[in-house]
């Protein structure tokens, strides 16, 4: 789509406008994040960390490119945006099995834009009729921008779907995708198309990068060390998208081992699953590493690693994150924001079945000490440890998993 270039003062108006949209404030990004990830249409987009982040990065990279665009061309065309971001974003919503129904998240990006368009425009002058041309060209140029870059992706995720249609990942992604919708594919046959047993027990994990710059690299080094874990030395691995990849071990990884390799790859983080036996353990224990995974990011954690048997209770317990918060709030007091050393002593007195001696010896304290430290934690409290403490262990553990603001 194409206008007649505007008058120099109407440029003017947009680049001083476009500089301002270079630096959006926080809360118009939260908003469009925000906007962008809700609704039934996107409920698996915001389900899945990497597609969430990535839908995120790709709202950043939309604004930032169109605004960089108005500061060197005021109003003119803006060509299409497809650099790394966007067609990154493409490829995992493929390896997802998502469609182009998917890009609607730009439409519902496009509406949230235009309005805060045109809160800064209405900031740049108080003339009807400048404000009108400006709106005017300006508006155009946001959707014509919008339209270019949907078409663009579009065409982006036709040629993924051809290229991950063809070859042998193809065919590993499509087995592992009836092996856990239940379809009626045969063990020998789904063993062989895998190269991988399905008797044994199974340890499903799911490794991902939600950093920007991460390097991808260690995804598939993690990989190796899940299986060198276990026992084995390589994992079944399925690209699920340009940042993630879904994993299977037979046996149980050992979590010290586990960590210890995670410390030497920092863009990584990795949900660990069950472990189970079959073809129905093959599936559940994925299921569980996709629950743990969502609970890391629901809650905002910062671990790096999680085991479903570490988290399956707080998972319960914040699927809705809202009442959540009100039961840790309730429950806890004004202890939920003490110093961690209350917090985390508590914690441990608890699991050590309130057995003062156990648990000054794990967290490396004098028994005295750790006596003090249970006595300004109970008095923080708004009922006494005594009265309900499975409670208050229960709202210690999601504290343990939740980022602190």
């Amino acid at each position: 789509m194409s206008w007649p270039p505007p008058p120099p003062r109407i440029r003017e108006l947009i680049r001083r406008g476009a500089e301002i949209a270079l630096t959006p404030a926080p809360e118009w990004l939260a908003e469009l994040d925000a906007a962008t990830l809700s609704g039934e249409a996107r409920r698996q987009i915001a389900a899945d960390p990497a597609l969430a982040a990535g839908t995120r990065r790709t709202n950043r990279s939309n604004l930032l490119f169109w605004a960089a665009s108005n500061v060197r061309a005021p109003g003119e065309p803006v060509p299409a945006n497809d650099t790394e971001a966007p067609l990154a974003v493409a490829r995992d919503m493929i390896r997802r099995g998502l469609d182009e129904s998917a890009l609607d998240a730009y439409r519902v990006g496009e509406s949230v834009a235009v309005r805060m368009w045109t809160q800064i425009a209405c900031t740049l002058t108080d003339d009807p009729e400048e404000l009108r041309s400006l709106l005017d060209v300006s508006l155009r140029s946001i959707s014509a921008f919008v339209d270019d870059t949907v078409g663009a992706i579009s065409a982006r995720m036709r040629a993924e779907r051809d290229e991950l249609t063809r070859g042998t990942h193809a065919e590993r992604r499509e087995t592992v995708a009836l092996l856990l919708e239940g379809a009626p594919i045969t063990r020998q046959r789904a063993e062989s198309r895998l190269g991988h047993r399905l008797d044994p027990p199974h340890t499903a994990a799911i490794a991902w990068a939600d950093a920007p710059d991460a390097d991808l690299g260690q995804l598939d080094r993690a990989a190796d060390a899940l299986a060198e874990a276990a026992g084995q030395l390589r994992p079944l691995s399925v690209i699920a998208g340009a940042a993630t990849r879904w994993l299977w071990v037979h046996g149980r990884p050992d979590a010290d081992r586990t960590r210890a390799a995670l410390e030497r790859l920092p863009d990584v983080r990795v949900a660990v699953g069950s472990t189970a036996p079959g073809v129905d353990g093959f599936r559940r224990s994925h299921l569980d590493a996709l629950t743990t995974q969502q609970m890391l990011t629901r809650l905002t954690s910062p671990s790096r690693l999680a085991f479903h048997h570490e988290v399956e209770l707080v998972a319960l317990l914040t699927a809705d994150p809202e009442r959540a918060d009100r039961f840790v709030a309730r429950t806890l007091g004004a202890l939920e924001t003490a110093p961690a050393e209350l917090t985390d002593t508590l914690r441990v007195f608890l699991a050590e079945e309130c057995n003062a001696t156990r648990a000054a010896a794990r967290l490396f304290v004098h028994r005295n000490t750790l006596l003090r430290r249970l006595a300004r934690a109970d008095g923080l409290l708004p009922r006494p440890l005594a009265e309900h403490t499975v409670e208050v262990g229960a709202a210690l553990k999601v504290l343990q998993w939740r980022g602190r603001p």
